[in-house]
């Protein structure tokens, strides 16, 4: 037993640095969507076998410092890192406007820091609040699936357009597995390959055609305005506590128990309201905008780990945006992991860890890439941004993606795979790109489908 033991938290540590060093090079890649990056890979660690502590680690680990480096191009670049990034441009680029742009890279990385360390023993605590009630929510998943895709699409940016889109989505998804059911191919990780890169697959097929390739031409090289590279001190592991003021550290902590208590909202939406929550309550301009930019790079670190943990802890169900997107692969890749349709038993991390594990492995998580992420950022933040802006091409990496999609593409289900994925994604992705129709609603959207429509049609036959 304590061999076995060692054993599990050798491989948990392992897949923990593997997670935390490649997704801390992928964070510094302006552009590099999470669901793109983080599902895939999570998923190939899953089919290949990785004990469950490793699986969790590596997941937890590469989000985390995804969500610190993705402050680099942030703050030195002005272009968002990743999807989460996004609300901290209006800030950051007012920083940067103010010529203090390293001292923003400092307080976004120092609160994600804070925030990470918060979140996994609150997501912990309010796991184990929810776990009484994860029988019934496991009897009623395919009815709560419903409720939480509608919800989930109602408060995206589509709005009504979004909610009323679920039905012709879902409708697809069954007459897909309608179809390959015919040839006895039964799909699941395709529909998650194809949702996670609808955008890609739907900006290639509009460069095909002649209308919207015209509007894509540029007819200057793209430029970056680099900032130049100050030096401040602290050594090479500076203190967190000491890079924020006593307001911004408490208000850090303050976004990052709220965000994690409240796993059920996007966790976009949730970094713009913790923002406009503290920057009504700090008057000063210049410290309105240091703290505002550490909370919320903060909240994008405690909703991914909370919106992963809680769900997974309490029910073993993708019932939160992260879950669904993500983190899908923790929850559901047969023929390992599985949630089942009829019954809503489930086979996942939720019945392979015990709670105590989830917050040691958790915890393991974040300080590794805690340690890997934080000096390196601190440190070398202006020559990585340098050489990813002039020498690592945005297209090669997205081909690297693609061939790994493929792979598992054809893996799954030979031709029918590829084409389950290049459907569902050419449509996933203009819904998303014309209706606001995003993916985390498409996820529950697949979920609806699979879980809802079986229960509903047993229903009205009873």
């Amino acid at each position: 037993m304590i061999v076995s033991l060692f054993d599990q938290v050798l491989i948990a540590l392992g897949m923990g640095i593997l997670g935390a060093v490649i997704f801390a090079a992928i964070g510094l890649i302006s552009g590099s969507d999470e669901t793109t990056t983080l599902a895939p890979l999570t998923l190939l660690v899953v089919l290949l076998g990785v004990p469950a502590p490793g699986v969790l680690t590596f997941f937890l680990a590469g989000a985390v410092a995804k969500h610190m480096t993705h402050a680099v191009p942030t703050a030195l670049l002005g272009i968002p890192g990743d999807t989460m990034a996004t609300p901290l441009m209006r800030e950051a680029n007012f920083l940067r406007n103010l010529g203090v742009p390293h001292i923003a890279l400092r307080k976004m990385i120092s609160g994600a820091v804070i925030a990470a360390l918060i979140a996994v023993p609150m997501a912990v605590l309010f796991a184990v609040m929810l776990a009484p009630f994860g029988d019934t929510i496991k009897r009623s998943a395919p009815w709560i699936f419903l409720a939480a895709a509608i919800a989930i699409a109602w408060f995206s940016k589509g709005r009504l357009a979004a909610v009323l889109a679920l039905i012709p989505f879902v409708l697809i998804i069954l007459g897909l597995q309608t179809l390959t059911g015919q040839y006895g191919v039964k799909l699941t990780v395709s529909y998650f390959l194809g949702i996670a890169i609808g955008p890609l697959i739907a900006a290639l097929f509009a460069m095909m055609a002649p209308a919207e390739r015209e509007n894509m031409r540029r007819s200057e090289v793209r430029t970056f305005s680099l900032s130049p590279d100050v030096k401040s001190g602290g050594g090479f592991f500076p203190n967190p506590l000491k890079v924020l003021d006593r307001k911004q550290s408490l208000w850090t902590g303050i976004t990052a128990v709220i965000s994690s208590a409240t796993f059920v909202f996007s966790p976009v939406a949730m970094t713009v309201i913790m923002g406009e929550l503290v920057g009504s309550r700090v008057k000063h301009v210049y410290h309105r905008l240091t703290t505002v930019i550490t909370a919320r790079n903060g909240v994008t670190e405690s909703t991914y780990i909370a919106e992963a943990l809680i769900p997974l802890i309490a029910f073993g169900l993708p019932l939160s945006p992260v879950a669904a997107g993500p983190a899908a692969p923790l929850f559901n890749a047969p023929p390992r992991f599985s949630v089942d349709s009829a019954s809503g038993e489930v086979h996942n991390l939720h019945s392979l860890l015990s709670t105590w594990e989830f917050l040691g492995y958790g915890m393991l998580a974040v300080v590794v890439a805690l340690l890997i992420a934080y000096p390196f950022t601190m440190n070398y933040a202006y020559r990585a941004a340098s050489y990813v802006s002039r020498k690592i091409s945005h297209e090669a990496v997205i081909a690297t993606f693609v061939g790994l999609i493929l792979v598992i593409g054809i893996w799954e289900g030979g031709l029918l795979g590829l084409l389950v994925i290049v459907t569902v994604g050419l449509l996933g992705g203009f819904l998303s790109r014309f209706l606001g129709f995003n993916i985390g609603v498409q996820f529950m959207g697949y979920y609806t489908a699979v879980l809802t429509v079986p229960a509903l049609v047993a229903l009205l036959a009873g």
